[in-house]
């Protein structure tokens, strides 16, 4: 009678970074083929909130040289615009490549109650912000009102900005 040895071997799992998305990888191939140009644009995300008398918009810009970073403003576009660039090192093989490289590019039109000649701009830990203050004609003020007696102020207020 025979009987059937049956030997188990112990496996070691490695882990490995891999992930397969079909659309990433169409995308790549596409980029490979055409160059970056092709198909979507890199976004550049950003918040935009308004605290007190200012406007506040931060952009998310990580790994971006600081002196990439081109701000202008043109009449009401305010336009934000970076560049991030990574270079393979000699002996590199890359195993995954998702982050955005090249180009990025944003306007902003900004209304006639924001303050244009006033904008300040901040860039830390990967955050450029920008500051922009409400015009002084755009703040609510008092206003007086008069009638047949003695002139009494009340508070008006403006909904532009």
């Amino acid at each position: 009678m025979f009987r059937a040895r049956t030997k188990t071997i112990a496996q070691e799992v490695v882990p490995v970074l891999m992930r397969f998305d079909p659309f990433r990888e169409l995308d790549r191939l596409t980029q490979d083929l055409w160059g970056p140009m092709v198909g979507r644009q890199p976004v550049m995300p950003m918040d935009a909130y308004r605290n007190g008398d200012r406007f506040v918009v931060q952009f998310d810009l990580p790994g971006v040289d600081p002196s990439s970073i081109d701000l202008t403003i043109e009449q009401n576009a305010l336009t934000v615009g970076a560049q991030r660039t990574w270079q393979r090192g000699e002996g590199d093989h890359v195993v995954a490549s998702e982050r955005p490289q090249g180009s990025f590019r944003r306007q902003l039109f900004l209304s006639d109650g924001l303050d244009a000649d006033h904008v300040e701009a901040h860039y830390e830990n990967g955050v450029l912000t920008v500051t922009i203050p409400v015009a002084e004609e755009a703040k609510p003020r008092k206003v007086a009102v008069t009638s047949g007696g003695a002139a009494k102020a009340i508070e008006a207020t403006s909904t532009a900005a």
